[in-house]
């Protein structure tokens, strides 16, 4: 039963469950019950050269403004600002950043073959109340001298942000831990939608919704339009905040995407929304015109 209990953790959780000085048991068989691999432990992230994180930042900017450019595309792009590059190193570094050239959407999560994928609900549905629909994505923050990524749950009926997590990694345990105060703060949605991607089709993410009996719908692969209201939303957070305050790192960045989301909900006012603020819709707040 224990053993069950820890596959429901991250890899990141499990691993602080080593006692280094259990006697009893070695490191070798508590990696062994927890399900951790035992090289896992001495594997150090090596950082990104700068030189790289520039050419991060502006494969962002690029690829925000096109989200249909590709490898080969991008490399020309870059080429032609006098960065020295080549389509490897391009491909690497898009696919660091969630973004798969070859198609128009940016998926930044990689699918993972072994978990399950749920269809699409959501062709032709019509959104007429809060909490029918909730949606879930990914995207890249640049910061100064490194990046982060940033998670976000919506609402598709009023475009409001319920909750958002920011990580330097890109595993599944801050995709939960926003899934968790979405539903803790917000009740319970109808259908919930995201990509294929390892987070959302992991079984940590995915038994937090089967428990709340929330119907699962998953965006087609490549498919540049199922998850739009969020896609819109990483548009207007750079162009809005991101690339405007030059944030040099996670703490502030961590600052400064609060204060937007709290002016993205209750003060900014949406023309698709018939000039209405999101959290004004999301709780049913009817204003006339004057």
């Amino acid at each position: 039963m224990a053993q069950k209990k820890t596959s429901l953790l991250s890899a990141d959780d499990r691993k602080e469950l080593l006692d280094s000085g259990d006697s009893s048991l070695s490191i070798r068989k508590q990696c062994e019950l927890l399900g951790i691999a035992r090289s896992g432990l001495y594997y150090q992230r090596r950082p990104e050269p700068e030189y790289n994180v520039r050419l991060m930042n502006l494969i962002d900017e690029e690829f925000t403004r096109h989200p249909f450019m590709g490898v080969e595309g991008m490399t020309e792009y870059l080429r032609a600002k006098g960065k020295h590059c080549g389509y490897k190193r391009i491909r690497r570094l898009m696919r660091k950043m969630g973004l798969m050239a070859v198609y128009p959407k940016p998926n930044t999560s990689r699918p993972n073959k072994q978990h399950a994928i749920y269809p699409y609900l959501l062709k032709d549905a019509v959104i007429e109340r809060p909490n029918q629909v909730w949606s879930v994505d990914i995207t890249y923050i640049r910061l100064r001298h490194g990046f982060a990524y940033l998670v976000a749950i919506m609402d598709w009926y009023s475009r409001g942000v319920l909750s958002w997590r920011l990580s330097n990694t890109m595993d599944n345990s801050f995709c939960c831990d926003a899934l968790d105060e979405a539903l803790k703060l917000h009740g319970v949605p109808e259908i919930f939608n995201s990509d294929q991607g390892s987070q959302f089709t992991s079984e940590e993410f995915i038994s937090r919704l089967t428990a709340k009996h929330i119907s699962i719908s998953m965006d087609g692969r490549g498919r540049a339009f199922d998850n739009i209201f969020i896609e819109r939303l990483w548009r207007s957070v750079k162009y809005q905040n991101v690339y405007l305050k030059g944030y040099e790192t996670i703490a502030e960045a961590q600052e400064g995407l609060a204060e937007y989301f709290h002016y993205y909900n209750h003060e900014r006012l949406h023309m698709s929304l018939g000039y209405r603020k999101p959290w004004d819709v999301y709780q049913g707040i009817i204003r006339k015109a004057a």
